[in-house]
């Protein structure tokens, strides 16, 4: 059944305009644009009008860095598919890219189908995946030519974690080989996971336990060290490169160093690492393991050089690598060695916020929050412009986002599947007041009134950032 809602009197905002207009969706998707009280736009009849006047009208978040139902060190990410993408929505975001993950001696396809398995008939907005690859062989290899035909166009790979996910140098080069012919774009966990297990061990050794410890063993060095190696390889691969959670300014000047040469290599950030510090890694009483992710949070320095990062486009995109466990009983698998603390932490409702409050704070402007947020992930990962902007033929993932609502972060009113907030009781200027998805209601006025299901697999094309 055709429907048409109408929005009306709203700040149109993308990552390359302001205008006050009118937006009108059909069966799904943005049908027109028109100046707000011309003709034109008093013309449209409509099922359904929301009045933006006021408010921001913006496109749905793009989440490209997300780990629902994630195994990780005997436990698993504690969002499902479903509670993941309803908190996703809350906080405006309307597509998320999570990662499939290859199981060392198994098949690229096993593992993308048990996430399909996982993820089908469960979420309340729209997913795509892509594959972290752990064993690079000859039939590994041919699975990424198949995988990037039917748009699975991303692989993910580590310098982290030897034993479980690592891979040597010449795995990486073979599977950046590959990509430079296939189209793919390799992202990489850019940290000398070889050398920090050295420092590991010597710090529990010296009796040294406790969470703070997680963010002095993964030194800033040995992340700007492995940026700077993938940086080398995928030179000579003449392959592209995404650099996933930068935390790091050191690796920032990697990033900007390679660019400067006109290389193609792209660098993402997280919001933890933007207003988080170690600071927090060290609160007593074990309250630091809330603070454990890889990379980890770096001293309060470091922010300045990130934000800068996303000014200069340096960083290009900012996801959440939302990776959830509960302090009670998750978190807590680290009492008395931070190195069995799992790494990860919550924050798919919280980013779109966030960023606006850098806005708010005269970080960035709010064309580039909207960049960072949504148009570049959307281009990078080959989803614009469905995704990531509102034009005619645009997927209609719009947010009506009240910009001068106050709010205050806490556990207890986040829709995350988790027992704490990484941003507890820190004050926001900005909140999310409706979102639709493909034209449907999933928030209205602050009231969830999607539904598990109607988020559909999303297959990308090649990466778009590189025409």
């Amino acid at each position: 059944m055709s429907t048409r809602t109408v929005i009306r009197g709203g700040l149109v905002i993308t990552a390359s305009d302001e205008l006050h207009a009118d937006v009108l969706i059909e069966d799904g998707r943005i049908a027109a644009l028109a100046t707000s009280g011309t003709t034109i736009a008093e013309g449209w009849t409509a099922d359904r009008v929301i009045d933006a006047t006021g408010k921001y009208v913006i496109p749905g978040g793009v989440d490209a860095h997300t780990h629902m139902e994630m195994p990780f060190g005997g436990t698993k990410a504690a969002d499902t598919f479903e509670t993941g993408t309803r908190a996703a929505a809350w906080g405006g975001t309307t597509t998320i890219v999570d990662f499939a993950i290859q199981s060392v001696g198994g098949a690229l396809r096993e593992g993308l189908d048990a996430w399909h398995a996982k993820a089908e008939g469960n979420c309340a907005i729209d997913y795509g995946f892509h594959m972290i690859v752990s064993d690079v062989n000859e039939d590994t290899l041919k699975e990424m030519d198949l995988l990037v035909e039917e748009g699975v166009t991303s692989f993910k790979q580590f310098m982290a974690y030897p034993g479980v996910f690592y891979s040597d140098d010449g795995q990486i080069l073979r599977a950046m080989q590959r990509a430079a012919d296939n189209g793919g774009l390799i992202m990489m966990h850019a940290e000398n996971g070889i050398a920090i297990d050295v420092l590991v061990e010597q710090a529990l050794a010296r009796g040294e336990t406790d969470p703070r410890y997680h963010g002095e063993v993964r030194k800033a060095l040995l992340e700007a060290e492995a940026t700077h190696r993938a940086i080398k390889l995928a030179q000579v691969a003449g392959a592209p490169l995404y650099v996933v959670h930068v935390s790091a300014m050191e690796a920032v000047a990697e990033l900007a160093k390679a660019r400067d040469e006109g290389l193609p290599v792209f660098g993402e950030t997280c919001p933890q690492y933007l207003f988080l510090s170690t600071d927090n890694l060290a609160e007593p009483d074990f309250e630091g393991a809330k603070y454990v992710c890889s990379t980890p949070l770096r001293p309060k320095e470091h922010q300045a050089k990130l934000w800068q990062g996303l000014r200069t486009n340096d960083l290009q995109v900012v996801s959440t690598d939302h990776c959830p466990f509960c302090f009670v009983g998750q978190k807590e698998l680290g009492r008395g060695d931070f190195s069995k603390i799992p790494n990860g932490m919550p924050g798919v409702e919280n980013r779109m916020d966030l960023l606006h409050q850098g806005v708010v704070d005269g970080h960035i402007s709010r064309r580039r929050w909207i960049e960072i947020a949504c148009a570049s992930p959307a281009r990078m990962f080959g989803l614009y412009p469905k995704k990531g902007t509102i034009a005619p033929g645009a997927d209609a993932d719009v947010v009506i986002y009240d910009p001068h609502a106050e709010q205050t972060v806490s556990a207890e009113t986040h829709h995350m599947n988790v027992d704490y907030s990484a941003y507890e009781g820190k004050r926001l200027t900005g909140r999310v007041e409706t979102v639709l998805s493909r034209g449907e209601l999933v928030i209205t006025e602050r009231e969830y009134t999607g539904h598990a299901g109607h988020g559909v697999y999303t297959p990308r094309s090649t990466s778009q950032y590189l025409n």
